[in-house]
């Protein structure tokens, strides 16, 4: 299987070698053609490695990798390749992209790799019985992968995980309200926060869908860049009986904020009218253990730096109430400059509140204090 020198390059990402066009590595944006490979995104793909290694150390069961949406099968090629897995199947319709990824997986020597050619929800059909489903299934698709929840939770088994990415960052931050209520059934709200009730919609759509098919799903651990969102939930082929669906209602006056189950129209604090998100997902976005056990795996992995301080971070706001702040919001407010972010959350704490960094953004922090409580804290501090 041969490839023309000029117009494809190897390169190595993790552990594992993949053959690549040269320009998805020289060019600004990587080309659609012969085949879509993003260099950019391995972050995200060293993220899942983690999150499928942390998974697989705990999963009793058959290792089944089911990836819809391939590419050049980087982040297959991957699992094959660095995780204990028994079989792993990759899907894509462009052939091209197929034939490259068979090439990398004759590179590497993988041999539990099989590679099929069709639209998405026809191959997680192929999967969806009984017996047949993967432990884990991977959905990353142009734009929205709302399209896919329905295949692909049925695609994934009892006890297994499902990860999906979004890149259609514009309708779910709120520019367009319409597409997104039609996408993921909810209305996002522009504010600092925006990535967080972005992937909460994301969540709360995959929760209705999960719902209608009498499954439940249970966030482990979520990721906010730049280009995408990304979350990883365990399916379970139960009934959810949980109130995990609501609304986060947002003052855009005074700065409260506040996640509920029921819609208000008034401003607790200051009596304006609220704007409302929703519905979305209010419950966690992280599996507390799930992220120990990803820290913990990421030392055997070879993965960029940033992964394990955001790790970290994730770690630390696990259990935090939901809904951020950042330090350049208040200070806005009080018409200040910034103070460090350190001081906040040390001095929130002092005070007898909960306070924590978070992953979402370089300035924020979680805390159960209302914004009233922040400020007088901030106060202390300018």
């Amino acid at each position: 299987m041969e490839f023309p020198d000029e117009t494809f390059q190897e390169i190595i990402e993790g552990k594992t070698k993949l053959l690549v066009p040269k320009k998805s590595i020289t060019d600004k944006v990587p080309p659609m053609k012969p085949a879509f490979f993003n260099p950019k995104a391995k972050v995200n793909r060293d993220f899942s490695i983690i999150a499928y290694s942390a998974f697989l150390k705990k999963f009793q069961g058959p290792r089944i990798f089911l990836e819809g949406l391939s590419g050049v099968g980087a982040r297959g090629l991957r699992v094959a390749n660095e995780l204990d897995v028994e079989k792993v199947i990759i899907n894509d319709l462009n052939p091209t992209a197929l034939k490259m990824a068979e090439y990398s997986a004759n590179l590497n020597e993988i041999k539990n790799i099989e590679f099929s050619e069709k639209e998405v929800c026809r191959f997680f059909s192929n999967y969806s019985k009984k017996g047949e489903r993967g432990s884990i299934v991977d959905i990353d698709p142009f734009g929205s992968p709302a399209a896919y929840f329905d295949c692909g939770i049925r695609a994934t088994m009892h006890g297994g995980i499902l990860s999906t990415a979004a890149t259609d960052l514009q309708v779910l931050n709120g520019l367009f309200q319409s597409a997104c209520k039609r996408k993921y059934g909810g209305i996002p709200v522009r504010t600092e926060y925006g990535n967080e009730i972005a992937i909460r919609l994301i969540l709360g759509a995959l929760r209705a869908v999960a719902a209608r098919l009498g499954v439940e799903i249970t966030p482990m651990f979520v990721e906010s860049e730049m280009h995408y969102y990304r979350t990883y939930v365990k399916v379970f082929n139960r009934p959810d009986q949980k109130e995990n669906l609501g609304y986060i209602l947002h003052c855009k006056n005074c700065g409260y904020r506040e996640i509920t189950l029921e819609q208000e129209q008034e401003c607790k604090l200051c009596k304006s009218k609220i704007s409302i998100a929703g519905p979305l997902w209010i419950g966690n976005l992280f599996d507390r253990e799930f992220v120990q056990n990803m820290l913990d795996e990421n030392s055997e992995l070879e993965t960029d730096k940033i992964c394990e301080k955001t790790l970290l971070k994730c770690l630390e706001e696990a259990d935090m109430p939901g809904t951020y702040f950042t330090v350049d919001e208040i200070a806005s407010l009080m018409k200040s400059s910034p103070p460090k972010l350190e001081k906040v959350i040390s001095r929130l704490k002092e005070n007898g509140f909960l306070s924590s960094i978070t992953a979402f953004n370089p300035t924020g922090f979680r805390t159960n204090a209302n914004i009233n409580e922040i400020i007088k804290i901030f106060e202390t501090i300018q």
